[in-house]
């Protein structure tokens, strides 16, 4: 009968709160703050390897691609896991997994077993990084979207930052080769004790609030890998900046504190200052750049100026006595320039239902770079006798970077014709205004 009460109703569940939304934020964004700090340690450590292993440049090189080799293939699985068992469950997953990585790397000299640990630690922490993107937009959905994910980008910065500047405020435990990888095993276990508690505050806060539907896995079946083939032009070339662009940045970290101290006689804890003013750079340029690009557009053409400011920096570094801040800071600028409209650009060449799948694409073919160019610079620098008693040898390596930087300069010239033209697609046209 219309109007008839047939039972009392249930009471609606609130939206979460402000604070319970960011403490959320937090617990997730400090989980994977230790992941970072995993990808960056074995940098500083590199003179040290070299000194008391008698690690060879190639087996340093190895010990970073190796990280990056899983992730070929491992960041299309991992976006399988999370959308399956959800972000709670595989922040959690991926966090123990990571600290596991990074005590097999800190149990023995031996470079197999060390070499196992990264791949292991390289397994877990890439895949953290992509579950705390999920956890975001499940708490973050419709509210502050973008300001929460320029916030965990900023804290997950801090990770890389407190590596690669740890001969710095941990310079007494770089006198042994394991001290160094014993403090890294630390951090992975604070990946473990934030990824806790991050699963303590969202099982909670299924309780206490409406979170939505959770993110169903797809209906339409496994994602097939011929879908690569009909993405445009412009995608692939933006996959192509990506991997020259970052090949030129990631795998000279891995060299460059080694570098600075072998070749330009800086101190161990001013070469760890002088990699660290990257990732200065970028927590304060990166955003500043993006809001550029929102008024201005011309995104291709930033990422042509950003690549240019790459070419001549390594080899100022080798050929010169320029005070070594200076390349570092043009380095530090193009670094904050270039992503900050790459990976967002995605959204403009690719439709909003198969942005997922176009992001784990290009990070698996940026991986493949990372993998490539830690053992060809690796190699190169044993080939030619890099090192203290011949820094000559770094020069090569240098000239590969410039080149490198050269083609993703090329590559974004090609891309902002294309955007230019009628198979454009917004990257250079369209603005946000307010």
């Amino acid at each position: 009968m219309i109007g008839q009460q047939t039972g009392p109703s249930v009471a609606a569940k609130p939206q979460p709160t402000r604070p319970y939304r960011w403490a959320v934020l937090m617990a997730m964004a400090l989980a994977a703050y230790g992941s970072y700090y995993a990808f960056d340690c074995i940098g500083p450590l590199a003179p040290l390897l070299t000194r008391q292993l008698h690690f060879t440049d190639s087996n340093i090189g190895l010990l970073q691609a190796v990280y990056s080799f899983p992730n070929i293939v491992m960041v299309l699985i991992g976006g399988w896991i999370i959308d399956r068992i959800g972000a709670m469950r595989s922040v959690m997953l991926f966090a123990v997994v990571t600290f596991i990585g990074l005590v097999i790397t800190a149990l023995t000299p031996l470079l197999w077993v060390m070499a196992l640990g990264r791949l292991v630690v390289g397994v877990g922490a890439e895949s953290l990084a992509l579950a705390t993107i999920a956890g975001n937009v499940r708490w973050f959905r419709g509210k502050e979207l973008s300001l929460s994910s320029g916030v965990k980008a900023t804290i997950l910065r801090f990770g890389s930052l407190t590596a690669q500047v740890s001969p710095t405020w941990g310079a007494g435990l770089y006198v042994y080769w394991q001290w160094p990888l014993l403090m890294s095993v630390g951090f992975g276990g604070l990946c473990v004790v934030f990824a806790a508690l991050y699963w303590v505050l969202d099982r909670r806060g299924e309780r206490l609030f409406d979170l939505g539907d959770p993110v169903a896995p797809e209906k339409t079946g496994p994602v097939s890998l011929r879908q690569m083939f009909s993405f445009p032009p412009s995608f692939w070339l933006i996959t192509l900046i990506c991997v020259t662009f970052y090949s030129g940045i990631f795998p000279f970290q891995t060299f460059a504190q080694k570098f600075f101290i072998e070749a330009k006689h800086a101190t161990p804890q001013t070469a760890s200052l002088l990699v660290g003013l990257l990732t200065i750079f970028t927590m304060v340029g990166t955003p500043l750049f993006g809001w550029v690009a929102d008024r201005l557009g011309r995104r291709a053409l930033i990422m042509v100026i950003g690549s240019a400011m790459l070419v001549p920096v390594y080899l100022v570094m080798a050929y010169t006595h320029v005070p070594l801040a200076i390349p570092m800071s043009v380095m530090g600028v193009a670094f904050s320039m270039v992503p900050a409209v790459m990976w967002p650009g995605l959204a403009y060449v690719v439709e909003e239902r198969r942005i997922g799948f176009a992001i784990g694409v290009m990070d698996a073919v940026q991986q493949l770079g990372f993998v490539v160019f830690n053992l060809l610079i690796g190699a190169t620098n044993d080939h030619w006798g890099a090192g203290a008693a011949n820094p000559a040898g770094y020069s090569p390596g240098m000239w590969i970077f410039s080149a490198t930087a050269l083609v993703a300069v090329l590559l974004a010239f090609a891309l902002r014709r294309i955007e230019r033209g009628p198979c454009g697609h917004g990257l250079e046209t369209f603005t946000v205004r307010g």
